[in-house]
C-alpha cells in the first residue's frame, strides 16, 4: 500500500461516520489519533523506529491498533502492565478489529507465572506442604480449575485471591520449570499459549514478559520477536526502569528458599536411600534466612560498600555461597537418577554463580546494591545504563518499532528519553491533549508551605489540601513520594475532617488491592483516597468522582538510592550535568504521570494542587510547570473556591 492510499485509508477509517463512528458508540472524530495513526502506518510501512507521544485523550490505543491490523504482518504489541494487558486484548482489539472487519488472529500471552502448571500443582496437591486450611481450600480450587479451563490463565479464577499462598505451588517458574522434559509437558498451558501466539497476526503481551522472554531469550520464545514485523510499545515510559532490572541480575533468598523446597521434594522423591541428601537442603535453607537476620536494622536499600563493612553479613553470605556450591554439587552427583534433581542441581550451580559475580563483580559499567524486606533479601547488579543493549535490540533485524505513551518528552523534546534508551537516531512526533485544560482544570500552589525536607511539609500540605477538599466535597487522590509521608498524611487527614466537620470517605493505599479501592472510589462518588507511587499511573478515574489530585512534592528520586546515586555519579565523571540532563527531566516526565489522573474526559473538571513550594522559587519550577498541559495557575485559595462553586462548562465533544 503507498503512502497517498494508506493516508486514503485512514481517513476513511477515523472519518466521522466511518467504520470506527458507527461501531464504537462514543467514538468521536480526534485530529490528533488520525494524525498519530498515519505516522504509525508509515512507520510500520518503511520499518522505522517512531517515538510518539500522545497526550491524555488522543485514542493512542486505537491510533496504533488501527495500522497494526491493516499494514500487515506479525504484529507485538507491549504494555505496562497486566491489568492493561487484558484491557488491551478483551476490550480495545476486539471492539477495533470488529469495526475494521479485518480476518486478523489474535492471542494474549503473559508470563509462566500466570498459567496454571500442572505438575506443580499435582506435585504440591498430594505433598500437603500448606501452612492454613485457607491455603490448602485454594489449592484444591486451583485444580477444579485446571480441570475444566481452556487457557489455565489464573485471571479467569477470581475465587482465589492473586496473592494467595497456593498459587506459587501451583505454578512454574523459568528456575523450576522443567520443559520438554516434563510429565505434563504435551498439556501444557504455558505451551499453548506460546503455540497460539506463534500462529497469531497480533500477539499482546507486557513489558516484563517481553524483556525476559522476547529480548533476553531466557524462555524459549526466541521465536516471536525475530518472526515479527513491527513491535508497539505501550507505555514505554516504562521501558528504561524495565529494561535495567531485565538487563541487570539479581539474587533473592526467597529464590533459595523455592530451591529448597524444590530440592527437598527431589531428594525425597528420586533419591530416598540418600539419606544424607536432604541434609545440604537444610543447611542452605538456614544459610538463606541468617543473611536476611545478619541485616536486622538495616535501612530497605543498601550499597554493597555498605554490607562490606557488615561483618555477620559477609561471614552469613560466604556462608550461603558455601552451602549453594555444595548442594550443587551432591545433587549433580545423582542428576541421572531423576529430572527433579537434576533440575535442582543447574539452579543451585547457577544462584551459586550470580551470587558469586554479585559479591566478587569488578564491572564499573554495573551497580552493586541490596534490599533488606521483612522476611527477605534481593541481590541485585544492575547496570549503569541501558542503551546500549537496547539499541541493540533494537538494530538487531529490520522492523518497525513504535514506543508510545502520553509521557515521553519534556516541553517537546524527546532528548533524554533517546539518550536512555540508546535512541538518538529514532523519529519523534507529539500531539497535545484534544481536551480544554485551559476551561476545565486549574494549577493551584498554595502559599506559605514550607520546603518539602522540613519535618512539617506533610501536615502543612494537609492543611493546605482541606479547604480545596471542602469546597469539592472530598472527590480527591492526595498522591505523596513517599510511604512515610502518606502514612503521616492519612492519620492527619482524618483528624483534621473530623474536625472540620467535613464527612466523605476516607480510603487510603494498602487497605485493599488498588483494583477494590479504585472500584469503592468510584462507586462511593465523593471518597478522598490518600495514596503513593502505584497509584501516579495507570489510573483512570473518569467523572465527577475525581475532581482534585494533590501532589504533595516534586517527584524527584530520593538521591540516596543506591542507583541512582551511582548514575549521577557517573555522568559527573563524564563532565555532564546530572541534575540538568537526568534528574529534572526524570522529575518532569513522572509529575505529567501525577498530574494526567486529573482530566480523563472531555468533560472532567478539576484542581491540580502541587504543593511544592519550589516549583515557584527555584528557576527550573517554570521548566516543571510548562511540562504540564495549560492549566490556568493560581496561587490564591479563593479562586480554587469559586472554580468549584461555578456551574460546570458543558464542553462540545472533540472525540
Amino acid at each position: 500500500m503507498t503512502a497517498i492510499r494508506t493516508e486514503q485509508a485512514l481517513d476513511a477509517v477515523f472519518a466521522p461516520y466511518g467504520p470506527l463512528g458507527r461501531a464504537i458508540p462514543e467514538y468521536r472524530f480526534r485530529p490528533q489519533q488520525r494524525e498519530m495513526a498515519v505516522q504509525v502506518a508509515h512507520a510500520m510501512q518503511d520499518r522505522r523506529v517512531l517515538l510518539a507521544e500522545a497526550g491524555t485523550g488522543t485514542g493512542k490505543t486505537v491510533a496504533y491498533l488501527v495500522p497494526a491490523l491493516l499494514v500487515g504482518g506479525k504484529v507485538l504489541i507491549s504494555t505496562g502492565t497486566k491489568t492493561l494487558q487484558d484491557q488491551l486484548f478483551h476490550r480495545d482489539l476486539p471492539a477495533v478489529r470488529e469495526a475494521l472487519g479485518v480476518p486478523v488472529s489474535v492471542a494474549l500471552l503473559k508470563g509462566r507465572a500466570n498459567y496454571v502448571c500442572q505438575y506443580h500443582l499435582e506435585r504440591n496437591l498430594h505433598d500437603g506442604h500448606l501452612a492454613t486450611r485457607e491455603d490448602a481450600a485454594d489449592l484444591r480450587a486451583i485444580a477444579r480449575f485446571a480441570a475444566r479451563t481452556r487457557r489455565g490463565d489464573k485471571a479467569e479464577l477470581a475465587e482465589v485471591p492473586e496473592d494467595s499462598p497456593a498459587w506459587p505451588l501451583a505454578t512454574s517458574t523459568r528456575e523450576n520449570c522443567l520443559g520438554s522434559r516434563c510429565e505434563k509437558f504435551a498439556d501444557c498451558f504455558v505451551m499453548q499459549a506460546r503455540r497460539e501466539a506463534l500462529a497469531a497476526d497480533v500477539v499482546v503481551v507486557n513489558h516484563h514478559l517481553f524483556f525476559a522472554d522476547v529480548m533476553l531469550r531466557d524462555e524459549g520464545t526466541a521465536e516471536l520477536l525475530p518472526a515479527c514485523n513491527t513491535v508497539i510499545l505501550d507505555e514505554a515510559h516504562q521501558l528504561p526502569d524495565t529494561a535495567t532490572a531485565f538487563f541487570g541480575e539479581t539474587v533473592s533468598t526467597g529464590q533459595v528458599l523455592d530451591l529448597c523446597r524444590d530440592a527437598l521434594t527431589a531428594a525425597l522423591a528420586e533419591a530416598r536411600d540418600v539419606p544424607d541428601l536432604p541434609d545440604f537442603t537444610r543447611r542452605t535453607d538456614r544459610a538463606a534466612r541468617d543473611l536476611r537476620l545478619a541485616l536486622v536494622g538495616s535501612e530497605a536499600r543498601f550499597t554493597a560498600a555498605a554490607a562490606g563493612d557488615n561483618a555477620p553479613f559477609q561471614a552469613a553470605r560466604a556462608t550461603l555461597q558455601r552451602a549453594l556450591h555444595d548442594l550443587a554439587t551432591a545433587f549433580d552427583a545423582l542428576a541421572e537418577r531423576g529430572e527433579g534433581l537434576a533440575h535442582c542441581a543447574r539452579r543451585a550451580a547457577e544462584l551459586a554463580t550470580r551470587l558469586d559475580r554479585w559479591s566478587d563483580s569488578p564491572e564499573e559499567d554495573f551497580v552493586r546494591w541490596g534490599e533488606a524486606y521483612a522476611h527477605a533479601v534481593v541481590l541485585h547488579l544492575t547496570p549503569l545504563a541501558v542503551a546500549a543493549p537496547f539499541r541493540r535490540q533494537i538494530e538487531g533485524a529490520a522492523r518497525a518499532w513504535i514506543l508510545t505513551s502520553a509521557t515521553l518528552a519534556v516541553r517537546g523534546d524527546f532528548s533524554h528519553y533517546q539518550r536512555e534508551l540508546g535512541l538518538e537516531a529514532a523519529e519523534t512526533a507529539s500531539w497535545d491533549s484534544p481536551f480544554d485544560f485551559a476551561a476545565n482544570a486549574l494549577l493551584y500552589v498554595p502559599r506559605g508551605l514550607p520546603l518539602p525536607n522540613s519535618p512539617a511539609h506533610t501536615d502543612a500540605v494537609i492543611d493546605a489540601a482541606l479547604p480545596v477538599l471542602a469546597a469539592a466535597g472530598g472527590r480527591a487522590f492526595l498522591l505523596f513520594t513517599t510511604l512515610r509521608a502518606m502514612r503521616q498524611a492519612r492519620e492527619r487527614l482524618g483528624e483534621r475532617l473530623r474536625a472540620a466537620g467535613i464527612r466523605v470517605p476516607l480510603l487510603a493505599q494498602g487497605e485493599g488491592s488498588r483494583t477494590e479501592l479504585l472500584d469503592r472510589f468510584r462507586r462511593l462518588g465523593n471518597a478522598v483516597l490518600v495514596a503513593s507511587a502505584s497509584f501516579w499511573e495507570g489510573v483512570d478515574v473518569r467523572g465527577e468522582a475525581l475532581s482534585v489530585v494533590v501532589i504533595d512534592k516534586l517527584p524527584f528520586a530520593p538521591p540516596d538510592d543506591p542507583v541512582l546515586a551511582a548514575r549521577l555519579a557517573h555522568l559527573r565523571r563524564l563532565g555532564r550535568d546530572p541534575f540538568t540532563e537526568f534528574q529534572l527531566p526524570q522529575a518532569a516526565i513522572a509529575l505529567k504521570q501525577g498530574a494526567g489522573r486529573l482530566i480523563r474526559d472531555e468533560r472532567d473538571r478539576g484542581v491540580l494542587v502541587l504543593c511544592d513550594p519550589r516549583v515557584v522559587a527555584k528557576p527550573y519550577g517554570r521548566r516543571l510547570l510548562d511540562s504540564l498541559p495549560p492549566m490556568r495557575r493560581t496561587r490564591d485559595l479563593a479562586e480554587v473556591t469559586a472554580f468549584f462553586a461555578a456551574p460546570a462548562r458543558r464542553a462540545d465533544a472533540v472525540g
